[in-house]
């Protein structure tokens, strides 16, 4: 159990939170909720010990084993994906790397056979022989196929790498595991896997910050609120929660009313009786009644929503865009392989599908950014475009203020409508005069915002516009999006927000795409969840080689001598680990052999010690459970030796 006691935090003179007492119990997930800025990441690093509170403790029993996603990638860059997976076990890991070490030397003596048993002990231990095939499922669940797992973490965009640590932190297999955001840079299918490995396979306490609703109601046993500066824990997932939230704020809005309703009773006794001798003592008791009431504090919550509005200066016509065979393809990759569509105005368009599917390549050919293959886009009259880009940094990278770099986007504008729009998005006071390279991922997404409401278009199209907000940013995003009588069209791996938005599905895929008009929920009550099936999505993450025709594949690249000659150091490693394997696969089966005999003694049960007994069969199922082991890494490594070789 993880304790937090009297527990406060501040800056200066902002106050995050005080007095803050929970307990954490084994085995249950707790998603941290509160606005933007409330203290969620801070709470986190505390429990990890990178930053001390300003009052009260932390007490974690000093065995308990943390996991905590650091988002450090960079150092990684040399490292084969999978091997980065692996190193989560840190014992794991440096005993494969010695046994590989001592399986390198031209000899083998007594010593060096001591060494192999004893690390063979601790790799048997650490469930070491089917740690690779473990890493892989980690790995192919994220989004990273097989064919990407040998490669070097360069090969990898920096979205995807951070999946690599998620799926290292989740391999190390902590007593208590720590998640700032896991489901950002996570595609819808990605997404629900994390969701059952978290529900189903993780044993150990979860602490999480999520703004993903749909992901907080399917892993979450508890809710913890960071608000009114304090931090308040809530049993169930985060429909209880807000059902909770409700309850209280009803009840205490009853409280208030009540009070309120005894004292203009009493005050109204007071004004009629005062002046008459006969009451004045009863008036001046229920006077000095008023002044003893206590009406319940209301409290300033930290969490608030911005104020999101979308005009449009004049409609589009009928038909707003046009897509006709859209193909596109990078070398060999295809990416887009014959799209049509057609949006008409004010319809909600949704882009769904896998990362890398080519959803935001989609948009770019639409808005003219980038070219087609093959096919065209056509816009129809009048459309008038505003786009919310998923990487916004080139808009926002110098050192200008947020007043100033909105009022550039419309000078003509006066400077109560720029004050007014940037109140409206939660710049007030000072906060105006931040510099906008300085914004945090949800800072910069309202400003943007700002933007577009200045802009009045008559079409929206966003790129994954939740990443980085918060719970309450996403919900009046989405109610302004239903508001606006214009068109919209989106790319969001969020399920909450893409059902409350979408009038229309388009789903991507590696064959094409399927166009329904309807929302969300009846596109999956019709097709079900079958665009989640990574089987029909993994052929998209292939590399180029896999996708090429059988003639291209004959014609081998020339490889450099230095790569020849890892190539004959890793021949030679792996044909030392396969002959190692089987002498252990046949020392475990000489095992098993004399255990078997010994109870295939006649009266060997009947007159036996029961404890001999009970220890024989213990060391039977160790035997077996080891052989098994082998069997599976024997043919792991004989596979992969098979292939360097038909390469070499």
């Amino acid at each position: 159990m993880i304790c937090v006691t009297n527990l406060g935090m501040q800056y200066g003179a902002k106050v995050l939170f005080r007095n803050a007492s929970i307990n954490f119990d084994p085995g249950k997930r707790y998603g941290l909720v509160g606005a933007n800025g409330a203290g969620k990441s801070t709470l986190l690093r505390i429990l990890t010990n990178d930053e001390n509170p300003t009052e009260g403790k932390v007490s974690v029993p000093k065995e308990l084993k943390l996991g905590f996603l650091r988002q450090d990638h960079f150092s990684y860059e040399d490292h084969v994906i999978i091997h980065v997976v692996m190193q989560g076990k840190k014992r794991l890991w440096q005993a494969m790397e010695m046994k590989e070490e001592l399986l390198a030397k031209e000899e083998m003596d007594e010593k060096t056979g001591h060494q192999l048993a004893e690390l063979e002990i601790t790799i048997a231990e650490e469930d070491g022989y089917s740690a690779e095939a473990f890493a892989a499922e980690l790995l192919a669940g994220l989004g990273i196929s097989v064919n990407y797992h040998h490669e070097k973490m360069r090969a990898l965009s920096g979205g995807f790498k951070l999946r690599v640590l998620l799926a290292q932190v989740l391999f190390s297999d902590p007593d208590l595991l720590l998640l700032d955001e896991p489901t950002n840079h996570l595609d819808i299918i990605s997404i629900r896997w994390l969701e059952e490995f978290l529900r189903d396979q993780f044993q150990g306490t979860l602490i999480y910050i999520s703004h993903d609703r749909d992901f907080l109601n399917a892993t979450a046993t508890h809710i913890v609120d960071i608000d009114y500066e304090e931090v308040i824990p809530y049993t169930g997932n985060y429909e209880r929660f807000l059902a909770a939230k409700e309850l209280e704020s009803s009840q205490r809005q009853k409280e208030i009313e009540s009070v309120e309703r005894k004292a203009a009773e009493m005050q109204a006794f007071v004004d009629r009786f005062k002046a008459k001798a006969t009451k004045a003592r009863q008036a001046q008791s229920r006077a000095k009644m008023i002044d003893r009431l206590e009406v319940p504090e209301t409290k300033l919550s930290s969490r608030v929503s911005p104020t999101l509005r979308f005009q449009q200066k004049r409609p589009s016509g009928k038909v707003v865009l046009t897509l006709k065979n859209i193909q596109k393809a990078f070398g060999t990759l295809k990416v887009l392989n014959g799209i049509d569509m057609t949006i008409e105005r004010g319809e909600k368009v949704a882009l769904i599908g896998p990362n890398g599917i080519g959803k935001s390549t989609l948009l770019k050919i639409a808005l003219g950014q980038m070219d087609p293959n093959n096919g065209e886009s056509i816009w129809g009259y009048e459309a008038q475009v505003c786009y919310f880009a998923q990487d916004h940094h080139d808009l926002l990278k110098d050192r200008t203020s947020v007043y100033d770099w909105l009022y550039a986007q419309a000078p003509h504008e006066t400077v109560g409508t720029i004050r007014g729009l940037l109140g409206q998005v939660l710049f007030t006071g000072d906060e105006v005069k931040k510099s906008v390279n300085a914004l945090s991922g949800g800072e910069s997404a309202r400003l943007l915002f700002a933007r577009m409401m200045l802009e009045k278009g008559n079409v929206l199209v966003l790129d994954e516009p939740t990443n980085h907000m918060d719970l309450e940013g996403v919900d009046a995003l989405a109610d302004a999006l239903q508001k606006f009588e214009g068109t919209v069209i989106v790319v969001s791996h969020d399920r909450y927000f893409v059902s409350k938005v979408a009038t229309h599905i388009l789903e991507l895929t590696p064959t094409g795409a399927r166009d329904y008009s309807g929302p969300y929920q009846e596109y999956l009550e019709r097709f079900g969840d079958d665009y989640l099936n990574r089987d029909l999505t993994s052929l998209h993450h292939q590399k180029p080689s896999q996708t090429q025709s059988k003639s291209t594949q004959k014609t081998k690249t020339p490889i450099s001598h230095e790569e020849r000659k890892l190539q004959k150091q890793r021949i030679n490693q792996l044909q030392r680990t396969v002959e190692q394997l089987e002498r252990e696969i046949a020392k475990n089966e000489d095992q098993l052999q004399d255990i078997e005999e010994h109870f295939g003694k006649e009266g060997y049960f009947q007159s036996a010690d029961p404890i001999e007994i009970q220890k024989l069969q213990k060391k039977q199922e160790s035997v077996q459970k080891m052989l098994t082991q082998h069997l599976q890494n024997w043919e792991a490594t004989s596979l992969e030796l098979e292939k360097l070789r038909q390469t070499a």
